[in-house]
């Protein structure tokens, strides 16, 4: 039975038609993207699996939610008493925090398992005998101040999240005013660059924005452009984030500094994330006498406006408009975006970035999808000579860089990413000192690392198989007896702590805790700076790659300093999370159903342009786009 609903009331009405009386329905709400049945009955509900559930949602396709009527709830001592009665101790409850505004008991535990029970059966147990609803959340194996920041600003502010829930619900099933007969794609930023992703969806109806990022660069083009008429922050329904990378996620809050107030998705791992991150990017700013683009309060309020997703759901974030989240293979939380728009409209899949290959951290990104037209599809290395080498040889690579430069006495500098490659370059390190190809030296790691360490711990399921098993038997992955985490007080003891390996943010020389490291280090023959992601036009990591000796640094008084590079520069790109020129054909080659449009961005102007004619001509029946910022693209 299909049914396409015109108003929240008619899909109120369709709801009560598949429930009968012994449900004892009291009302309907539309919370976010989910529908929420609130009953007095839930036992109805839960009998037979959530038989009746899964028909509602099997026939009228939307998410649906079941909470009880506040009158049947157990008080919360009551209930947590019954729950801690429920669940195995082996669980390892941590703590319950009982959302009366929406009935919901949040169940952190270090072994979710175990409050889940086989088939889902302790989970039903706690909700129809307690009455709460049990969201159950994963304690990390190691401590994160932004996981339990997080959580707290959402439990601190329920009743207000709640009324959010509600208005954002009432705008994504609001009644169609239009017919959507057409679909573009603009890009805002990201579009013959590297950076600054934000790329707007428009139809007749709807309006969704896929990505606000910056740009690492001090050249006045770090944001994205928003001071266009196609966009207006007052009609825009979401904003969707790929994953937490600052060129992705960095310009969020600068959205909600601007007036917006709508919903924003991502996965659950990308929300903690983007928090570090964003508020790493201010700390760093300040420090360095910039002027800061948003505060700390414009970064709760994006908190507090977003809804997680996981992989494979579907949900409603328009009235013409589905979402779906697929695994990206490019850091913790990353996402390949799929939109299908209208009744068969249109379907267009947004790579952001993206790895079409397994690495030690990820599987590879998916590549197969219900309905496929238009492919948005990252291409920053798409250049005839971006042909990076295997896991394996950038692994050797690696060691074997890090042991001479070890064995002449020097030091291993090495700049990072954060999120991402610091985790995979922790893993390689360990497992070149368990396997004896270099010496067990001090590892020193600076710049909210550590935090990031630890959110990956609490996701073992969003890893690669091996990584979550050490996980789940409550092994720390990126951690050994030699690595030291360090708060930016003791570097020079650190240095003379020679020789040593030394990994530190940011990844492109663009500030944070590597600046400090790079300045006492740069004249140092004997030791070595390690480049091992991507370093985007105009950053200092770019310009010393291309040849740079003259380094210029500003001391705490805003006094200019000057050093001689004599540090031995090397690039070890295999880490990259990115996809290089051969992955990108193959996945091009291998996406299903194959795409009528392809259009690429997040490339440099020549690399990507060359790309796209090399593309042409070699798949056949394929429209190849390679806009500029600005310039629309009808997708259907």
């Amino acid at each position: 039975m299909e049914f396409l609903a015109s108003s929240v009331v008619d899909l109120r009405r369709k709801i009560l038609e598949y429930l009968p009386p012994e449900c004892e329905v009291t009302r309907i709400e539309f919370e976010g993207p989910k529908v929420a049945i609130y009953a007095k009955n839930v036992s109805a509900f839960i009998k037979d699996g959530e038989k009746l559930v899964k028909e509602i949602v099997k026939n009228l396709k939307k998410r649906i939610i079941v909470r009880s009527e506040e009158s049947v709830r157990q008080q919360p001592e009551r209930a947590e008493q019954l729950i801690r009665t429920l669940v195995p101790s082996e669980a390892g409850i941590q703590r319950m925090f009982f959302n009366e505004a929406l009935g919901e008991v949040e169940i952190e535990a270090e072994k979710p398992g175990y409050v889940i029970g086989k088939g889902g059966e302790t989970r039903r147990a706690i909700f129809e005998i307690t009455g709460w609803y049990p969201k159950i959340l994963r304690t990390p194996t190691l401590h994160s101040n932004t996981i339990v920041e997080v959580r707290e600003l959402l439990r601190a502010r329920s009743e207000e999240r709640a009324k959010l829930l509600k208005a954002t619900g009432n705008r994504i099933f609001r009644a169609k005013l239009f017919e959507s007969d057409y679909v573009r794609i603009i890009g805002l930023g990201s579009f013959q660059e590297v950076g600054r992703s934000a790329i707007l969806v428009q139809t007749p109806e709807s309006q969704v924005l896929l990505d606000a990022g910056i740009k690492p660069t001090s050249n006045g083009d770090e944001y994205p452009i928003l001071e266009v008429p196609e966009f207006d922050i007052e009609k825009l329904d979401a904003v969707i984030i790929t994953h937490s990378h600052l060129d992705h996620c960095g310009a969020l809050p600068y959205l909600f500094k601007y007036g917006y107030r709508g919903p924003v998705y991502m996965t659950e791992p990308t929300l903690y994330l983007s928090k570090l991150v964003q508020e790493d990017y201010l700390r760093v700013a300040e420090r360095e006498g910039r002027p800061l683009p948003y505060s700390l309060k414009d970064v709760a309020m994006s908190v507090l406006h977003t809804y997680t997703l996981s992989y494979g759901e579907v949900t409603d974030i328009a009235p013409d408009i589905k979402l779906t989240f697929y695994k990206s293979g490019h850091i913790l939380g990353g996402a390949v975006v799929h939109l299908h728009i209208g009744e068969g409209l249109v379907n267009i899949v947004y790579t952001g970035d993206f790895k079409f290959e397994h690495t030690l951290l990820f599987e590879s990104a998916e590549n197969r999808f219900p309905r496929l037209e238009v492919l948005i599809m990252e291409a920053t290395y798409s250049g005839a000579n971006d042909v990076l080498p295997s896991r394996d040889e950038a692994f050797r690579q690696l060691a074997e860089i890090v042991r001479e430069t070890l064995n002449r006495n020097g030091n291993v500098l090495i700049p990072v990413l954060a999120v991402g490659r610091a985790q995979e370059v922790l893993l390689a390190l360990k497992l070149a000192t368990e396997s004896g190809l270099i010496p067990q030296v001090p590892i020193f790691i600076e710049g909210m690392i550590d935090d990031v360490n630890a959110i990956h711990t609490a996701f073992p399921e969003y890893l690669e198989q091996r990584v979550g098993e050490m996980i789940l038997r409550r092994e720390d992955p990126f951690g050994a007896p030699n690595v030291h985490i360090m708060k930016g007080d003791e570097r020079e003891e650190v240095l003379a702590a020679r020789p040593c390996i030394i990994i530190a943010t940011s990844g492109m020389l663009t500030g944070g805790p590597v600046m400090e490291y790079l300045k006492l280090l740069a004249e140092d023959e004997r030791s070595s700076l390690v480049f091992v992601n991507y370093q985007v036009e105009g950053t200092l990591g770019r310009k010393i790659i291309e040849g740079v000796k003259k380094l210029t640094f500003t001391d705490p008084k805003g006094r200019m300093e000057f050093r001689e590079l004599k540090m031995s520069v090397h690039r070890v790109e295999g880490f990259s999370g990115h996809s290089d020129r051969r992955q990108l054909l193959a996945y091009l080659r291998r996406v299903q159903p194959q795409p009528r449009k392809v259009i690429l961005n997040h490339g440099e102007r020549g690399k990507i342009r060359e790309f796209a004619r090399f593309v042409a001509q070699r798949l056949t029946g394929v429209d190849v786009y390679v806009p500029e910022n600005l310039e629309g693209i009808r997708a259907i």
